[in-house]
């Protein structure tokens, strides 16, 4: 039972919201459903569990009906007393709008079970499992429902469910829309609530309701110091401009691999219609990508667009939503009225408002706009979804729901109109491709109207043959599309080179007989298929829709560039600006404590943590205190989390300092502060204990407040645990110089250049070297280990008069261990840009190759000089996180190289 992040989101001298409160009831359990006009409409669903009201926010609000599963995001705990809140949350404050309690009631598991307070037992382990099922007793709501966590929308999604009993209605219960403790609505609370709760006194609320943006503040995540994201300011800033007209849409860049990046944000690639929609005074054109009107062809979406009483032109995706709520091309491009599917407008963009043009600005203001100003009292029109997440499990999930794919759109990115931008990405889940229609085969003895499909697509301006598709199509299908066929017969072959459509293949060594009729290369389709052969034909394509949207002279071969490649140019030209606008001279990076104060807190995250003993002297020689360590972790933060983050940790404790006792501690179970990320573990015994899951600079501190000098992270995620990220090769001396050292790097790096695999190498902090290699997580760590054998192997044939492969200290004889064992589950050696307990404060610092040279110094690299380099050279590592090798491949090569 925690309210912690309850509290921290509110300033209660300026929100009547209540701080507490405690059941009186012994024998019954309490549900309180509040209807809550914010940012947006929604409605909350809370369940008196553990002394609080465990909280979900639902979107759409129950129904009844059991084929209806809404969404439920579930949000912090709130105080047993919220139940009877209704008024006015202050603007500007978080959740700032009108409450009314929709409904309430009593509840009780499913199951029978006797005593409130093994109620709660057994409900909350049906919590921690994801799946809670009861039965209300409301005023509207009555019966059985289940809240199931779902693993396609975050950690924080669940889906609220009606299950089939006496009181399953497919009414929409949402149209009871009073108060059942006022009887008001919100619309009626709004207009008798005539005082709020501000500034440690009642004031009267001023009418901000002129315009659909003023005196609203979105709640929105703020992205950068500088970013902001109130509606009324923005559009304050943009530039006043007419209309645009004849625009075609920013297009994203398809990249192979998902990555992640706290500069990106990512969206669910909808297998739709691009649409751009002008809204001017309720004259309203729908256009296509490529300016084709879809204002009959979409007319739903057309019409409910002219009763909206704004000014706007937005960019969106047209499509229709199967009943898992994934779309379906095939229905859209076959979809002639309402009985082909419901119709769904995903709008995600906003170009330009009431005679601003917003272009000019970043993505996430405008989506900050549009956020406060796009109407929801239909659901065929939605906003699309933001998720500021990883980018690797978002794509993980989406793959897992049956998805397209992801885009990725970097956060401050302007609207380029017409352009495809490397702002915007997109990573595919499935291949596919735009393809031109230049003619049609039919076999001598099929009565359908065709066989198979001649595709191409322009390369220099020429029309390139890439193979025939046959399967995917109906036989509605087929005698719709030969109508469109016959007004574009011609005798000539578009294509340079003719194909020999009845050429035998590996797969059909006796192809039918065919018949080629060539067509004028006007239409354009889609296909999926599975790889592209060496001569640039499809192999195994598969027909999934006409493409009315795109012209024929627009379809290029879609080519994948690299994720990676990308990724590093725009750091580099962002690294080049930074430069270019450093901060003045003397400027430090903000501290985290003051220099006096021996005990000091401070409020991380939204969580408080406690600094005490500040000037204990921790390096003695070196006069650094344990204040110093904690600003060191401070500023280093955006740094070192990225290889922390959802890794769990070994604690490596020196309370005393580098020369006092230090002990390593992996369970933190019941010790933990209660808003830290755990990971489960069994000790061989048994037992069940928990380790420390790395999130965000409130995790890497309260670490540091224990006395972790030096973080300790594992090589894999919690999302792929048997899976590391990252192969390293030790480099571990023993009576050897530390130019030796170098050496052996410099030997290792041969090896790795010679198998053309990346390694990236960074000092120890203490005597040695790592050398990390990008895995992705794309193998297990016996994989890893393997390869690092070879490596190390390779590398002791060069230098072998001062190596050593001997894992037992006594075998080396004073040999330089070249340790590949580390590569094992639960392994940990310490991370990039850790302190180390060692003289002089030093850090394990990444490096560039060409600083790796004799005459190189541990102790260059300290918790004195390590920030100001970062602020230079930027993270020299951010390469290991990113694209993994190809492990077959480099094995393969390392063969034919070395033998």
């Amino acid at each position: 039972m925690s309210l912690q992040k309850y509290v921290a989101k509110r300033d209660f001298s300026k929100t009547s919201e209540p701080k507490a409160g405690k059941s009186k009831s012994k024998t019954e359990l309490l549900f309180v459903i509040q209807k809550h006009d914010a940012s947006r409409l929604h409605y909350d669903f809370r369940l008196e569990m553990d002394g609080v009201l465990k909280s979900w926010a639902v979107p759409k609000g129950p129904s009844t009906d059991p084929k209806n599963k809404r969404l439920a995001m579930m949000v912090e705990d709130h105080p047993f007393d919220y139940r009877n809140f209704e008024g006015i949350i202050p603007k500007g404050e978080y959740g700032g709008g009108t409450v009314i309690v929709w409904d309430e009631g009593t509840y009780e598991p499913i199951a029978e079970i006797k005593g409130k307070k093994a109620q709660e037992k057994h409900l909350l382990n049906q919590l921690k499992e994801g799946s809670l099922k009861i039965k209300l007793h409301g005023e509207k709501l009555n019966g059985e429902f289940a809240l199931v966590k779902t693993h396609g929308m975050g950690e924080n999604g669940w889906l609220l469910i009606k299950h089939n009993d006496e009181y399953a209605s497919t009414k929409d219960i949402t149209k009871l829309d009073k108060s059942v403790l006022s009887g008001k609505t919100i619309a009626g609370m709004e207009k008798t609530s005539e005082k709020v709760w501000k500034e440690g006194k009642a004031q009267k609320i001023k009418d901000d309701k002129k315009n659909p943006v003023e005196g609203k503040k979105k709640e929105t995540q703020e992205v950068g110091a500088e970013a902001d994201l109130e509606p009324k300011s923005i559009l304050k800033k943009a530039p006043k401009a007419t209309m645009p007209k004849g625009i075609k849409p920013m297009l994203a860049t398809l990249v192979d691999e998902p990555f992640d990046d706290d500069n990106w944000q990512y969206e669910v690639k909808w297998d739709g219609y691009r649409a751009l929609a002008f809204i001017n005074k309720k004259n309203v054109d729908l256009f296509s990508r490529n300016n084709k009107s879809f204002n009959e062809k979409f007319y739903p979406i057309y019409d409910l667009l002219q009763e909206w009483k704004i000014n706007a032109v937005l960019d969106g995706e047209i499509l229709v939503l199967n009943d898992k709520g994934i779309s379906n091309f095939g229905s859209l491009q076959n979809w002639r009225s309402e009985a082909d599917g419901e119709l769904v407008f995903y709008v995600f963009d906003l170009l330009w408002y009431e005679g601003k043009n917003l272009m000019e600005l970043p993505l996430v203001q405008r989506q900050a706009v549009l956020n406060e100003i796009l109407p929801t009292d239909d659901d065929r029109i939605r906003l699309g979804k933001v998720f500021k997440a990883s980018g690797v499990d978002f794509f993980a999930a989406a793959e897992k729901m049956g998805l397209e794919g992801i885009i990725a759109k970097k956060i401050n990115s302007t609207y380029v109109s017409d352009r495809r931008s490397k702002d915007w990405l997109k990573i595919k889940i499935h291949k596919r491709q735009e393809v031109v229609i230049a003619g049609y085969t039919k076999n001598e003895d099929t009565s359908k109207p065709f066989s198979s499909l001649l595709l191409g697509v322009y390369e220099k301006g020429k029309l390139q043959y890439v193979g025939k598709v046959g399967t995917g199509f109906s036989d509605r299908i087929q005698r719709d599309m030969i109508k469109q066929f016959e007004p574009l017969i011609t005798n000539e072959s578009p294509f340079k080179a003719i194909p020999d459509v009845n050429k035998p293949s590996r797969f059909r060594p006796n192809p039918p007989k065919a018949k080629a009729t060539w067509l004028k290369p006007e239409l354009v389709c889609e296909v999926a298929f599975t790889e592209v052969t060496d001569d640039g034909v499809f192999r195994h394509p598969s027909f999934q829709g006409m493409r009315e949207d795109k012209a024929a002279k627009d379809v290029v071969r879609e080519k994948e560039a690299s994720t990676e490649k990308i990724i590093d140019s725009q750091e580099e030209e962002e690294n080049k600006h930074a430069q270019a606008i450093k901060p003045p001279k003397g400027k430090e990076p903000k501290t985290l404590l003051n220099p006096k104060d021996e005990t000091q807190v401070r409020k991380i995250k939204g969580h408080e943590l406690k600094f005490t003993n500040l000037s204990k002297v921790y390096w003695p020689e070196d006069k650094v205190t344990k204040r110093d360590m904690f600003n060191y972790y401070y500023q280093v933060a955006d740094y070192i989390l990225p290889y922390l983050k959802d890794r769990p940790q070994s604690l490596n404790r020196f309370p005393g300092g580098i020369h006092g006792n230090s002990f390593y501690q992996k369970d933190v179970k019941g010790k933990a502060p209660d808003w830290a990320k755990t990971f489960p573990y069994e000790t061989g015994d048994g037992e069940a204990k928990e380790y420390l899951v790395g999130t965000d600079e409130a995790s890497l501190l309260w670490m540091a407040s224990l006395g972790c000098i030096e973080m300790n992270p594992w090589f894999s995620r919690i999302q792929s645990p048997d899976n590391p990220d990252y192969c390293v090769i030790d480099l571990d001396p023993d009576q050897h110089t530390f130019d030796q050292v170098v050496e052996a790097a410099l030997e290792t790096k041969k090896v790795l250049d010679a198998i053309d695999v990346p390694g990236y190498c960074k000092t120890s902090g203490s005597t040695g070297m790592h050398i990390y290699i990008p895995l992705n997580a794309k193998y297990s760590y016996d994989q890893s280990q393997m390869f690092a054998k070879i490596i190390v192997n390779l590398v002791h044939q060069q230098i072998p008069e001062y190596t050593s492969l001997e894992r037992m200290v006594s075998a080396r004889k004073g040999k330089m261990y070249l340790d590949f064992l580390q590569n094992r589950p639960g392994a940990t050696i310490a991370g990039p840009y850790s302190l180390r307990p060692k003289i002089g404060a030093t850090v394990s610092t990444p490096l560039h190759w060409d600083e790796v040279k004799p005459g190189l110094k541990m102790k260059d690299f300290n918790i004195l000089n390590v920030i100001d380099r970062l602020k230079v050279e930027g993270d020299l590592f951010k390469g290991v996180l990113g694209k993994g090798i190809d492990l077959k491949k480099a094995i393969s090569k390392a063969k034919s190289v070395f033998g």
